[in-house]
């Protein structure tokens, strides 16, 4: 598809309410993101030591039609100026999707603006559109977060092949209960990032599962039981504990398997371009060590700001631009769906 064209100006309202961020964003033209606002539910999470999808689904229905009325107002613009309406409808907790998704529906039935539903690590892909314009497929993102770890061939704009997936726990779901069983708490991406730097990443031999038959499948849940096999035999041989030590060794595990499974996927693809994204594409070991091994190889290397790399709304306005351009509109049977897979329409 022919990159976007400023004459298009096609302008979008963007909604996304898949877990635990309420967030609506305003975008033109799939890269200019005229306002992105996110309204956060973390601290209330925090108190349970992670997502409760109940009260997620309530705090979204609080806060939605504010943090819609907020984006449009940042933006200095009306709903009349809006091309179309985009929602995240999958996948996520059913509950929290439905919200967004049902203010979406009504927003478009009573203006008559088309609707676009989006997919939430397609809208993860496209947040590497926002702020790095010169970037078109085809190329190879590493997409990880609370609940994905993709590894995606982006041939065309709406278009990818899935190389590897995670057989079992996703990355940042083990970092979140790696975190837990060491005291940091929730959310544990962030906090293992920040501890593992005043620790030695060589400390402690975690293993680094391979999936025999699909070499760039992930398995992080042997990962996570040596992490707590390691903590119970300290403690019944009363061996103190070094958290630093812990998290840093964990992570250089985790970062170890998703960067040799990006660049074996990029060679054997003949990529030069490879871009990251999702909640754990904030972590600043992972980010260094795929830096390090693009540069090695000349290949261009990719990533959003950690704003965009969490859950958004500017990223599935982005996403949307080029599903409205591919002449893509959903009816007012639009349903969320919670599984839903990867180049499914």
């Amino acid at each position: 598809m022919e990159h976007a064209r400023e004459q298009d100006n096609i302008t979008i309202l963007a909604i996304e309410s898949s877990c635990d961020e309420t967030a609506a964003s305003v975008v033109r033209n799939g890269r200019e993101v005229l306002s992105n606002i996110i309204s956060s539910q973390i601290d209330l999470h925090t108190l349970y030591g992670g997502v409760v999808p109940e009260i997620a689904s309530r705090k979204h229905i609080e806060r939605i039609d504010q943090v819609i009325g907020e984006a449009l107002g940042t933006a200095g613009m009306a709903l009349g100026d809006m091309d179309a309406i985009a929602v995240t409808y999958g996948p996520g907790l059913v509950g929290a999707l439905l919200v967004g998704v049902s203010a979406a529906k009504a927003i478009s039935f009573a203006s008559g603006i088309p609707l676009v539903g989006v997919h939430h690590i397609e809208g993860h892909i496209s947040a590497n559109y926002i702020e790095n314009r010169e970037l078109e497929p085809p190329f190879v993102c590493l997409v990880v977060s609370g609940g994905h770890s993709h590894l995606v061939k982006v041939t065309d704009y709406g278009e990818y092949e899935i190389l590897g997936r995670t057989r079992d726990d996703a990355a940042g779901e083990a970092f979140d209960k790696v975190a837990r069983a060491i005291g940091l708490g929730y959310p544990g991406g962030p906090k293992i990032d920040k501890v593992s730097k005043e620790g030695n990443p060589d400390a402690i031999a975690f293993p680094r599962a391979k999936v025999a038959d699909a070499v760039y499948d992930f398995s992080f849940s042997g990962l996570k039981s040596a992490v707590l096999n390691y903590l119970n035999s300290c403690e019944m041989k009363g061996i103190a504990v070094c958290q630093a030590d812990v998290a840093a060794s964990f992570q250089k595990a985790v970062v170890d398997v998703l960067s040799e499974h990006s660049m074996q996927a990029l060679e054997e693809c003949g990529m030069k371009k490879f871009a990251i994204a999702g909640g754990v594409a904030s972590n600043s070991a992972l980010r260094q060590r795929l830096e390090a091994e693009c540069e090695k190889r000349g290949v261009a290397f990719y990533r959003p700001s950690p704003v965009l790399c969490t859950d958004n709304a500017a990223m599935i306005g982005a996403a949307a631009y080029y599903e409205y351009r591919k002449g893509v509109r959903h009816g007012y049977d639009l349903n969320a769906v919670p599984n839903l897979k990867l180049g499914v329409k």
